[in-house]
């Protein structure tokens, strides 16, 4: 429903972070000067067991800190999870007070109804009080489940001052003694409270019923969420409780009617007249915007001439990427760089000194490195986010950023990096969330693949983020080797999302609702000049021939991403100098998109058996190339073989699976054979499956090389692209 849901939460707890780092969004706009939010309020509508989810709670210090009193959460307090009682024997309203209240948030209970108050007014000794405070959450889910008589022994009967409190009441007045959640004008004083209160963010914490008003199966039982019919008995006590004018007759269990009110009526005068103040019959989820102009081309320059004699990594290479486009002046304030403390890991602190991290309160203390040229600086018109060890939080602001053209008109661009590995294993749910929300922007896991960050600890070792990420149906995921590549797909991208889209590489439509994965490295080398007969429509959709080979003897094709096309490139001269094979090296830009793109073709082809058969891109490509085809990548081989049901002749895969381990980026290679000489084996095998070469060549070459011995694998096992011949 694109056109409805505005934000859509998906599991429970996601709702509370995403609605805290919306509000927070709101203020930064304002304080930005994009836009005015100052009369802009979020509310969250939560449950108290959903509360016990680690987002819901884990960012309310946020709130507080930043003293985002135009938020409001809503706890509907019925004391019951999905299977019994949220806090059987404590008091669920009581706990999440002190907890809100200790994190800095204004807290309004809303507990008892209108009814209570002549019995607590009576109330003398606090004998009604104290009642209220010794009685546990599961037996106020047991009395609804029981009826007046049951309330008046169990509860008011435990002491005789309280008996004596509802001695002139039947059991049916007993039983009509509401839950404060259900009163509307203590409902409506609440929320009134909570907008009017300055300073703080405000929790109304509302005791309700579950199951309220749809009968005595219902109400307050353990199986409430499971049942989904009602009874006739069920359906005349609902009508009756909701004052409905439906004859009985017309209460057909089997198909219940539909109540609408007379046009004329006084209720449906008063809902007509708000959903016109409301702007429309529904809500509404708007998507207009100004589309946002192209970044000039010569801010890819940067890219495009490579790095020289400086050896430059693709994560530095999108930072100054990224740099060159903060500096145009339609484009650059659009940017919200979305940090989890990991700035200087990625090179991204030289941000710090001129677009400055957001700060609702400035900076108020003396930097202990203002002296330096890369001093932290924190400022009201901030441009970088900066969410300290929160991925949770993050994936939040960048939901909120992403989604800005829609909520707020106004296109932003969230650039969100981290390591890899927390990224789709850590939040993929909040991605998902965010797919659903249509959320537009980049995700960069940075320190990508299984061995080039294997000093810092085995759990930054990520083999397989981009087959996660693959899950995601919204998300483009792309593993460029070179700084050239980064910079096509990121122009590309930007006009996809937030321009005037100039369609798919391959031709067709694209949706703009889509979020960029890009996996970049830690690992630096000379990166190439972008090369003059670029095929950039191959680099876009996928996969293109980035080095051909040389000489006249045995062909193949080997396929590499990211990392791992120095190694290939590598495996090629190897293959040239030592066996005289000659093999083509192709940089596959997009596993997933390869895939994609053959699914759309093959379903294309199921449904219009009578049109001329559509090819997959893959397929054409390597339709006529010669020999074996061969894939490596520095991720486990269910990454590559996205691919291989779309390769003509089959595909050897050379991966990362596993878990990670510690040693040398050398030694890690060639433990899983994805190096330079693992290559050339897997190469030479598969030329001798095909009776191309002598199946004793593998033999040698698995002595020559060593590569059953992780300590033999020599220090540089990559080659230079600058110093390929035709580079």
């Amino acid at each position: 429903m694109p056109e409805f849901w505005e934000f859509p939460t998906v599991s429970m707890g996601l709702g509370p972070i995403s609605a805290i780092y919306q509000a927070r969004f709101n203020r930064y706009l304002h304080s930005r000067g994009i836009k005015d939010t100052s009369d802009q309020h979020v509310w969250a509508f939560l449950g108290d067991g959903e509360m016990d989810e680690p987002e819901s709670l884990g960012a309310i210090h946020l709130a507080a800190r930043e003293e985002l009193d135009n938020l409001t959460f809503v706890v509907n307090c019925n004391l019951q999870r999905l299977d019994g009682p949220v806090r059987g024997n404590g008091k669920v309203i009581q706990e999440l007070e002190s907890f809100f209240r200790g994190a800095g948030w204004n807290v309004v209970k809303v507990i008892w109804g209108r009814e209570w108050d002549p019995l607590l007014a009576a109330d003398r000794d606090g004998a009604l009080v104290n009642l209220m405070n010794d009685t546990p959450d599961g037996d106020y889910q047991t009395y609804k489940a029981e009826d007046g008589a049951f309330v008046r022994e169990h509860f008011f009967g435990r002491d005789p001052r309280t008996r004596r409190l509802v001695e002139k009441m039947s059991d049916q007045e007993v039983w009509n003694l509401s839950r404060g959640g259900h009163d509307y004008r203590k409902v409506y004083a609440a929320f009134k409270a909570a907008v009017e209160h300055k300073g703080q963010p405000t929790v109304i914490l509302a005791k309700t019923i579950k199951g309220w008003t749809l009968g005595s199966h219902f109400e307050g039982r353990n199986s409430t969420h499971q049942m989904k019919k009602l009874t006739a008995e069920d359906l005349a006590a609902f009508r009756d409780r909701l004052y409905l004018d439906i004859p009985d007759e017309a209460l057909d269990k089997t198909l219940p009617p539909y109540y609408k009110p007379d046009p004329g009526s006084d209720e449906m005068q008063y809902m007509l007249e708000r959903r016109r103040a409301l702007g429309g019959a529904v809500p509404r989820r708007r998507t207009e915007f100004k589309a946002l102009k192209a970044p000039e081309d010569r801010a890819f320059d940067v890219l495009r001439r490579g790095s020289g004699k400086q050896e430059v990594a693709t994560t530095m290479a999108f930072v100054r990427l990224l740099k060159e486009l903060l500096k145009d002046k339609e484009l650059g304030p659009r940017f919200v760089p979305i940090i989890p403390d990991e700035a200087r890991t990625f090179g991204m602190d030289s941000l710090f000194p001129t677009q400055k991290i957001y700060s609702p309160q400035g900076q108020r203390y003396t930097s202990v490195d203002r002296e330096l040229m890369l001093a932290y600086k924190e400022s009201e018109q901030g441009q970088i986010l900066h969410e300290g060890i929160n991925e949770a939080g993050s994936a939040a602001s960048f939901t909120a950023v992403g989604s800005s053209y829609a909520t707020h008109g106004e296109a932003m661009i969230p650039i969100y990096i981290f390591y890899s590995m927390f990224g789709f294993q850590r939040t993929g749910d909040a991605f998902w969330a965010a797919a659903d929300q249509m959320t537009r922007g980049f995700l960069l896991g940075a320190t990508a693949g299984r061995t080039t960050l294997n000093g810092e600890g085995l759990q930054h070792e990520d083999g397989h983020s981009l087959l996660l990420a693959h899950t995601n149906p919204a998300v483009v995921s792309y593993d460029p080797a070179f700084a050239f590549e980064v910079g096509h797909i990121t122009g590309d991208a930007l006009r996809r999302m937030y321009g005037e889209d100039p369609g798919a590489p391959l031709g067709g439509s694209r949706s703009p609702d889509v979020m960029y994965y890009l996996t970049v490295y830690n690992e630096p080398f000379h990166q190439p000049a972008e090369p003059e007969d670029l095929d950039v429509q191959g680099l876009l959709a996928g996969m293109y021939l980035y080095r051909p080979g040389s000489g006249d003897g045995a062909k193949a094709q080997v396929l590499a991403s990211g990392v791992a096309v120095p190694w290939a490139l590598r495996a090629q001269e190897l293959l040239a100098d030592d066996w005289g094979v000659s093999a083509d090296v192709w940089s596959v830009t997009s596993w997933s998109e390869l895939r994609r793109q053959a699914d759309q073709a093959e379903e294309h082809n199921l449904l219009h058996p009578e049109e001329e058969p559509q090819v997959p891109y893959v397929t054409q490509r390597l339709g006529d190339a010669a020999g074996p085809v061969v894939a490596v990548s520095d991720w486990m081989k269910s990454v590559p073989d996205l691919i291989a049901p779309y390769v003509p002749g089959g595909m050897a895969t050379l991966g990362t699976d596993g878990f990670g381990l510690s040693d040398t980026r050398p030694a890690l290679r060639r433990h899983f054979h994805v190096d330079a000489e693992s290559v050339v084996v897997r190469v030479l095998a598969s030329l001798a499956q095909r009776g191309e070469v002598d199946r004793d060549l593998v033999r040698q070459a698995v002595e020559k090389y060593s590569v059953r011995d992780v300590q033999a694998a020599p220090e540089d096992t990559t080659t230079d692209p600058e110093q390929q011949p035709g580079a």
